[in-house]
């Protein structure tokens, strides 16, 4: 897993290869909406991707981790069928309402039953290399996204510039990022981990937490501001002793919820002192990101090494989708 983690920046810059080469057909519809489809570390992507750019485009962006679709998916929705393996069955049922609905579908995938459908319909795709952990492979799904709403005129190209500089400030940065996430697994080492961010920031800790639960193979839990300002903070009550706290910080953080991590941090420090805040760099969202979730990346992998753990290895995931398909 470390191998995939030290060549994420690569991973980014043959995504945007990959989708420079890709012919995509024109959209004749009006698109009043878009849907991502996606679960696990395809899904998480939606989410991220909904982050960055909800406040920035005029229709909504939404993505769905289930086999059922909102019902105003209609001829109108962009649906964006997001599965790495291309074989992940709430995805494939998820699309297969959308088709009956008349929506507009993409596809991005590896290969598997998502591509033959794809091919099939003749609908937009682009397709990434294969046969790895799709966690592993954020980088290329993710970036596709940005690619996807671009061609569909949902978004303009200023992501390209945005993606150009987070590739060179996450390896003009890895020695740091990596000193970080060492200290940082160290602290959480027998440890909860508790991860708090400012809204528009959750898909991030929704992707550390994730790769904490897969990679390190620990629970742990997030929250965020100002949310958990109206209910979490209620549970800071008494000292405790095996959580391991983390803010994951940004300068572009709306200055009130700014003011709001530093007072949660004076409250919450009176009964752990394992408090660590990690301020993203960079000077956009993308960048902020994907930071971020590098970082976060090499906190499970060292984490996995200290619990003495297969990062890789997803058995119970193997054997909960073998006991469905008996169903």
């Amino acid at each position: 897993m470390n191998e995939y983690i030290d060549d994420f920046s690569n991973h980014l810059r043959e995504a945007i290869e990959i989708a420079n080469n890709t012919s995509l057909t024109s959209c004749t519809k009006e698109i009043r909406n878009v849907l991502i489809c996606g679960l696990g570390g395809s899904g998480i992507g939606g989410t991220i991707v909904s982050d960055i750019i909800s406040p920035k485009v005029n229709i909504p962006i939404t993505s769905t981790k289930d086999y059922s679709v909102p019902n105003f998916v209609n001829e109108h929705t962009l649906v964006i069928a997001n599965s790495y393996s291309g074989n992940t069955e709430e995805t494939l049922y998820a699309l297969e309402k959308c088709q009956a609905k008349g929506a507009e579908i993409a596809v991005i995938t590896s290969g598997g039953k998502l591509k033959v459908i794809a091919d099939k319909n003749k609908y937009n795709k682009i397709i990434i290399p294969g046969n790895q952990p799709p966690r592993a492979m954020f980088g290329y799904a993710f970036t596709e996204l940005f690619f996807m709403l671009h061609h569909y005129r949902i978004i303009d190209d200023s992501f390209k510039t945005d993606f150009d500089k987070a590739i060179t400030l996450i390896d003009s940065e890895k020695a740091n990022i990596q000193k970080q996430a060492i200290s940082l697994a160290k602290k959480m080492h027998k440890q909860t981990p508790v991860i708090y961010v400012a809204n528009g920031f959750e898909g991030v800790a929704v992707r550390f937490r994730q790769q904490l639960n897969e990679n390190s193979k620990m629970l742990c839990w997030h929250h965020v501001v100002p949310e958990m300002n109206h209910n979490e903070l209620l549970g800071w009550r008494t000292n405790i002793n095996d959580l391991a706290v983390v803010y994951f910080r940004n300068k572009s953080d709306y200055n009130r919820n700014q003011i709001r991590m530093d007072i949660n941090k004076k409250v919450i420090s009176k009964f752990t002192e394992n408090i660590t805040q990690i301020w993203s760099k960079g000077d956009s969202l993308i960048e902020n990101s994907l930071y971020h979730i590098n970082l976060g990346d090499w906190v499970s992998w060292y984490l996995s090494v200290m619990n003495n753990v297969d990062a890789i290895e997803i058995d119970v995931i193997d054997f909960l989708k073998g006991e469905l398909a008996k169903v």
